[in-house]
């Protein structure tokens, strides 16, 4: 297969491949072509999925995915592999990490206000796709990892999640309330202990306990997510990571991306390439035949719908130049296996 294709280098040469993107644009699948690309140039390639879904694994032809890599076997020279993020298992191992024992692990791990947000509370599961990738990227199991990020405008949380994390540990409140005991109750003033009375009085002291013993567990753990947080960053930023953007014609989702790459810019960070699925045939630029009825008519349709889907994504192309531009049309099946995503590669990988 040729090297020429507009996204043949991330396939081949990049460590770190995150595919971004308003929902159901075709970001999973266009993120399970790459890696299959990765895995057919010999590469040791993992894809990485947020969407509980089973598309990816039915189309890897898998029965389910874990939060484990998963190994897919093909006809290919490297190795193909998949997961799907478990939120509140990485969250696990991450506590498990940083306590400084195993008694401080269990205490947070049983606690139940943990319990109820380690898998539901805002931004967590940014935060722990991030982790994952971290994991996968410094584990030296695999060449290529690529991820296909939550929606837009959470894949922004995905983006912002380290700083948001470091925000977070920087909180008053939180350093008030991980402090030792005595301390803490010197540190609570008349004003915070009123507080905490009126919320007992609402949700039940037993709760308000409970969160409290939450905070307090973390006591010492903070530098570690501090220090992972900003080696996330920098992993984000690094020359091997590539940000691609993935769209479709539509206006709203044009929109989207227009947005997502505006803030990607704000954050120093490039999109590398652009890939737009499902486009109309354009059924060339000649004149449009007369007298041939329907035809005539389904032609000029055609090419009138293609001209306006061009026009749709124009700026957007501009905007990322001198990133390259991936074009899939619409085929015709969905994909739903290995033959399918290495037809989307084609489009992608090949001239």
């Amino acid at each position: 297969m040729s090297q020429a294709g507009p996204l043949a280098p991330l396939a081949a040469e990049r460590s770190i491949v995150a595919c971004c993107g308003s929902g159901g644009v075709g970001k999973t699948t266009t993120a399970a072509a790459i890696a299959v690309e990765g895995a057919r140039r010999g590469r040791r390639s993992c894809v990485v999925t947020i969407d509980p879904a089973k598309r990816l694994a039915d189309a890897l032809g898998l029965n389910s995915l874990s939060n484990v890599p998963s190994r897919v076997e093909g006809d290919w020279s490297g190795e193909l592999h998949a997961l799907m993020l478990d939120t509140k298992s990485t969250f696990d191992s991450l506590v498990g990490r940083y306590a400084a024992s195993e008694e401080q692990a269990r205490l947070i791990l049983s606690n139940r206000v943990y319990r109820n947000i380690a898998g539901a509370l805002s931004g967590t599961q940014e935060y722990m796709a991030m982790e994952k990738l971290y994991e996968l990227a410094t584990g030296g199991r695999f060449d290529l990892i690529v991820v296909d990020t939550p929606p837009t405008r959470n894949a922004l949380d995905f983006l912002d999640a380290p700083r948001r994390l470091t925000r977070f540990l920087d909180n008053r409140i939180f350093k008030v309330l991980t402090a030792p005991t005595r301390a803490y109750l010197k540190a609570v003033n008349v004003a915070t202990q009123t507080f905490l009375r009126s919320v007992s009085g609402v949700v039940g002291g037993e709760v308000v306990a409970d969160a409290i013993a939450f905070f307090q567990a973390f006591e010492g753990m903070e530098q570690g997510f501090r220090d992972r947080a900003a080696e996330v960053l920098e992993l984000l930023k690094a020359p091997e990571t590539a940000f691609v953007l993935v769209t479709s014609p539509r206006k709203d989702a044009v929109r989207e991306a227009d947005f997502f790459a505006e803030k990607l810019a704000e954050s120093g960070i490039g999109v590398d390439a652009l890939v737009v699925n499902r486009l109309h045939p354009c059924f060339g630029t000649a004149p449009v035949a007369r007298g041939l009825g329907d035809l005539s008519r389904n032609l000029a349709d055609f090419r009138t719908m293609a001209e306006r889907e061009e026009q749709h994504f124009r700026e957007l192309a501009l905007r990322v130049a001198p990133a390259p531009v991936g074009r899939v049309p619409f085929l015709a099946a969905d994909v739903h296996d290995v033959a399918g995503l290495e037809e989307v590669g084609r489009y992608l990988f090949s001239t």
